[in-house]
This record gives structure tokens, sequence and C-alpha cells, in this order.
């Protein structure tokens, strides 16, 4: 069954008065999810969504994603339904492993290792399930069962534990190394991604939304530009295209919304999430493609 188009952005700001106009500009341009990433440094998350469903009146709010294992899964679920509750739910909740080493240095936290931020995520993934499920538990989330469970990631153990448990499945669209840097797939590499989270979705398949992180929008014009900056970052069997790399845009907002009904036909994903920087260049695809 195919899904209907959704479109997130990742937002962050330093005050409260550019976070409110963020918000509403992203309400404004056609935007489904507002979400707030999770990297030290960066405006806590909860807060941030709070005022963020405060100043606006339609668009979902979500984490993009928390990194687990910073939290005790006890006290995350209490924040959690809090929010949700407060937000009239509107809360998506969207949580990965971690993955950079020097935020877990700066607040003086061991970096697990690999296996272990997995483990961390399975368990706080489970925890929530269980608090929310019980009818006893305080406070309420909105929703009985809690928000739509969001969980990101790219290897297999990551990507099983979303096939069994998360409401939508966020394929990062690249593997990362311990410093935070990227190396964008191409598409033989997100294919096999994809072929390898249907296989375990079983009856789910057709309920569970497939999400992609877009990294850039290239215009005409800026291709030769980005290919030179990306050279070492994108994977082999992308060869030197650009548009062979699912997280990438290029062309006119016409090409790409037809890039993106090629995705969600090709791949399955539905619900696409930009970053900050294109949040107005991407907008006239939100058009286009409703």
């Amino acid at each position: 069954m195919t899904q209907p188009f959704r479109f997130g952005v990742n937002l962050s700001s330093a005050s409260r008065t550019t976070w409110v106009e963020k918000c509403r500009k992203a309400e404004e341009l056609g935007y489904d999810v507002i979400g707030v990433p999770d990297h030290i440094g960066l405006p806590a998350p909860f807060p941030a969504l709070m005022l963020a469903a405060e100043v606006t009146e339609r668009v979902r709010v979500g984490t993009y994603v928390l990194n687990a294992p910073f939290f005790n899964s006890g006290l995350l679920a209490r924040d959690v339904a809090t929010l949700d509750q407060f937000t009239d739910g509107r809360v998506e909740l969207g949580l990965g492993a971690g993955y950079v080493q020097g935020e877990f240095d700066a607040i003086g936290m061991r970096f697990p290792s690999a296996g272990e931020r997995v483990d961390m995520l399975a368990e706080t993934v489970a925890t929530l399930r269980r608090h929310f499920a019980d009818p006893g538990y305080r406070p309420r989330p909105a929703r009985p069962s809690g928000p739509p469970l969001l969980i990101a990631g790219w290897g297999d153990r990551v990507l099983r534990l979303a096939a069994e448990h998360a409401d939508i499945v966020a394929f990062v669209g690249a593997s990362t190394s311990n410093d935070g840097t990227l190396r964008l797939a191409g598409a033989t590499e997100t294919a096999q991604r994809v072929r390898y989270v249907r296989g375990l979705l079983g009856d789910r398949a057709d309920t569970v939304e497939f999400n992609l992180l877009i990294q850039r929008l290239v215009a005409p014009g800026e291709s030769a530009g980005v290919s030179a900056e990306l050279r070492g970052y994108i994977s082999p069997d992308a060869t030197d295209e650009l548009d062979q790399v699912p997280t990438l845009l290029t062309g006119t907002p016409a090409q790409m919304a037809d890039s993106l009904r090629e995705r969600r036909e090709r791949y399955g994903f539905n619900y696409f999430t930009v970053l900050e920087s294109n949040l107005e260049k991407f907008a006239p695809l939100i058009e286009l493609l409703r």
C-alpha cells in the first residue's frame, strides 16, 4: 500500500524569538512535522518542542532523534508522556542509538561500544512500550499506547529493532564513524537496507511508514561544486552521479518532486525530513507533491 507523503524539517535556535519565527514559518510552508535534534551544544529537545507546539496549530512536533544512551528510560517515559499530554497528542518520538563520541566525552559519559548503544536503545524502547501499555501508568500520554515511535538507523540490529517496534522506520541513508562523519549510501545499498526491513516487517508492512533524511538540495548549476565538496563522503556504489544518492535531490523543484515520487515507488519512502538549511528551498516541493 502506498503511503501519502509527509514532510518534516529539523530546526534549532539559540533564542525564543527566532525559534518561534522558524516554527511558525515551517507550519506556514506546509511541513507536517517540526523535528528537533539531540546534540550537545544545541537547545534541549523537550522545552523546544513544548514551545513549538504552543506557538503553532497544526504541525506535529518530534525528536529527530534522541540519543537513547543519554537518558534514563524510566524518566524519559515520564517526559515523553507529559509532552504528549500537554501538546494534545501532537508528539512523534524519534529514537536513535547515538554515534558521536565527542558528545559523550563532553558530558563526562563513557562512550559505549556500538553493541552496547543498541542494547540501550532496545531497553529504552521496551521500557516506553511497557509503561505506556499499562493503564495505571502516570502521567498518561495523550494516546493510550503513547506517541508514534520513530527509530532511526542503518545497521542490521537497529533496523531489526525498528521493524519490530517502530511506527516509522527512519533510514539515515548513511553509515557513520565515531566522530560523526557520514558516508552517504548509493541506490544499491539503500535498496538492500529497505529489502532487509521489509523482510522483517511481516503483517506490519502496510502500516509502517518509511522515512528518509534528505541531506542536500542541489539546484541546477550547483552539481559540480557539490560533487567536489562531497567527494570521499559518498559510497562507491553511487559512482560520481549525485542523483544516484537517495539522500540528495538534484535539479529544478519539479525534477526533485519527480525524484521523490520515484523514491516512494522504488523504496517505499513516503516521509521525508530535511535539514534547517533547506527549510525554504524544499517548500515548493511540498506544494508540488500535495
